[in-house]
């Protein structure tokens, strides 16, 4: 079975590289982030009174042309004709989407959790950023990123870009790092040519179930162990969080500590970033249809297990199967939220009911088979077995209907039925008198074609 060639798309996707700015360049670059600070808090502001005043929405083009066009003929905001005015501009147009977003959010057109007003930016927020379209960027021949009113920045090209980009955005992190993000579309051509997928390859299928002691346990009995990044790192991060609270605020030995904890916190991220990239990019390579669980992350970070469920990473890594699969052609679905997976017997398909976290195996009591929390003991993937069960029955076939057979009454004396007269006044058909024959597994019946 071969992936047809208008299954995939054009992705737009964010390519992130280091960037080693000389001196110069990072005074350049922190008057720009401090002057996209200031025309976005400025926006902010005008927006807040006009709206306290009762006066209609300021639109964008009114908005740039007084927090930027007006305020550089201004004594107090001259200094902004010293930067470059894409950034200024993309800032403000950063403001109107998240207003947009904020409106949409309070009239229920917006999906997802409820987003905040804008708030003002400050000019000690851990992260910074800036944003480029094609008018404040070009990509020079000798590999160099030139940046309006920067200069020539060195970049660590690691691969490819797959096209031109469309933006760049300069990031500046919490532990000093610059990083250049440019978002890129995808070739699906050359995309095909990096997984194949070829008519005589088998379909592959597979389920993830997802957990804390297991990272992930695959249909195929493949577990993979918890890195735990976090928890291997807590007594480093302990001892420089000391460090860092025995420090007088302040003072420059402050500023290093934050800068150390900074960077320890990074390096935590980054590996379990790497990880999830690694693990996901095999999955996709391998397998033609992913089929994980709809988890409740939010919900589990309020419990007891928030500091491993938010270590885990689970979010990113579905992330990152989702906009592979859509971008290799491979087909992704995640599966009800309340599916029983780790209650019902891969074996037999009984569900044996709830249990406690304590309770790490059980016996089915209808085959016998023994599973633990993620997978049959015997057979190591239990749980992933019947997450591929629920994303297969669930999925379309080629005529784009379920698999899964819907409930459907028992036609008309059907051997084995029973008609029975009606006990209220008036006769009812037989049709709505006659029971439906029970279908093994406790599914209405299917009629008799």
């Amino acid at each position: 079975m071969s992936v047809p060639s208008d299954s995939l798309v054009n992705v737009q996707l964010r390519y992130n590289f280091r960037l080693d700015p000389t001196p110069g360049q990072c005074v350049a670059l922190a008057r720009q982030f401090g002057c996209a600070r200031v025309v976005c808090n400025d926006a902010l502001r005008v927006r807040r009174e006009a709206h306290k005043a009762g006066l209609p929405r300021i639109s964008g083009a009114a908005l740039q042309k007084a927090v930027i066009t007006d305020a550089k003929r201004t004594e107090a905001r001259a200094w902004l004709a010293e930067v470059g005015v894409d950034p200024l501009i993309q800032a403000v147009r950063d403001l109107e989407a998240a207003h947009g977003n904020f409106f949409a959010s309070m009239a229920g057109r917006r999906n997802g959790p409820r987003v905040a007003e804008p708030r003002f930016k400050s000019r000690k927020d851990n992260r910074q950023a800036l944003r480029y379209t094609r008018n404040g960027f070009r990509l020079r021949g000798n590999g160099t990123l030139h940046l309006a009113r920067i200069g020539e920045v060195r970049v660590r090209w690691s691969r490819r870009l797959p096209s031109g980009p469309s933006s760049v955005t300069v990031v500046k992190d919490a532990c000093g790092r610059y990083f250049a993000s440019f978002v890129v579309e995808t070739d699906p051509a050359a995309d095909l040519e990096r997984f194949p997928f070829g008519p005589d390859a088998e379909y592959a299928q597979t389920g993830i179930d997802l957990g804390l002691t297991h990272f992930a346990v695959l249909s195929d009995g493949k577990k993979i162990d918890a890195p735990k990044f976090l928890r291997r790192a807590e007594r480093k991060l302990a001892k420089l969080q000391k460090d860092l609270a025995r420090k007088q605020k302040g003072s420059s030995n402050r500023k290093k500590a934050v800068l150390k904890v900074a960077r320890a916190h990074a390096r935590v991220a980054d590996s379990r970033r790497d990880f999830q990239h690694k693990l996901s990019t095999t999955i996709i390579r391998e397998t033609q249809a992913v089929y994980v669980e709809d988890l409740s992350v939010a919900g589990l970070g309020r419990t007891r297990l928030a500091k491993s469920v938010h270590d885990a990473g689970w979010s990113g890594f579905v992330g990152m199967l989702e906009y592979k699969a859509a971008r290799y052609g491979r087909y992704f679905a995640r599966i009800d939220r309340f599916a029983p997976t780790s209650q019902t017997c891969s074996a037999c398909g009984v569900k044996d009911g709830p249990k406690p976290l304590s309770v790490r195996e059980w016996t089915c009591t209808a085959c016998g088979a023994r599973h633990d929390r993620d997978g049959c003991v015997e057979s190591k993937n239990g749980a992933a077995r019947n997450v591929l069960a629920a994303g297969q029955a669930d999925r379309g076939n080629a005529c784009q209907a379920r698999v899964r057979p819907g409930l459907v009454p028992a036609q008309r004396r059907e051997a084995g039925g029973v008609e029975f007269k009606s006990r209220h006044r008036g006769d009812l058909s037989s049709a709505q008198c006659e029971p439906a024959l029970a279908a093994p597994g406790g599914a209405v019946g299917i009629p008799a074609r």
